[in-house]
């Protein structure tokens, strides 16, 4: 509960939107069939249940924000995508992402998760690149030396 705030003000300093959801669908078990709630933010999510994936106000503010981007770097699912009924916020992101790689713009999928997604709905080949290495390829980015790349330079 600490990290978030001072996550949140140091991209505020530096120009960076964080962008995160505003409405939810939860369950009150980790499973695909069951009662399915839609709150919102102002509402919050109730005791003994739990936020699943996105819901609809969401999906559609993260399809706007990755249209109007040049470079998306997706890393990790919107919700629980391995059931359907909380797969709609995942398969929306891999919509949107492969909507604008379709445009022109760069659509990369860096994580596990991610990639098992894009996989899941077929749809590895409508993005720009897949990366399995999510943690990986975050440090990357960040401008780290990967251990296995600085060992092959040693060579």
């Amino acid at each position: 509960a600490e990290l978030a705030p001072k996550l949140m003000e140091k991209a505020k300093a530096k120009g960076v939107e964080i962008v995160l959801p505003c409405d939810w669908a939860c369950g009150q078990d980790f499973k695909n069939d069951q009662e399915i709630k839609f709150v919102t933010k102002e509402e919050g999510i109730p005791d003994g249940w739990e936020g699943m994936d996105c819901g609809p106000e969401s999906m559609k503010l993260f399809r706007d924000k990755i249209l109007s981007s040049k470079t998306v770097v997706w890393n990790g699912p919107a919700g629980v995508f391995e059931f359907d009924n909380f797969s709609k916020g995942t398969k929306a992101l891999l919509d949107a992402v492969a909507e604008t790689t379709a445009a022109g713009n760069n659509g990369i999928i860096g994580g596990g998760d991610s990639a098992t997604a894009a996989a899941k709905f077929n749809m590895e080949d409508q993005v720009s690149f897949v990366s399995t290495g999510g943690g990986a390829s975050l440090e990357l980015l960040e401008g780290k030396i990967l251990p296995g790349i600085e060992a092959l330079d040693d060579n």
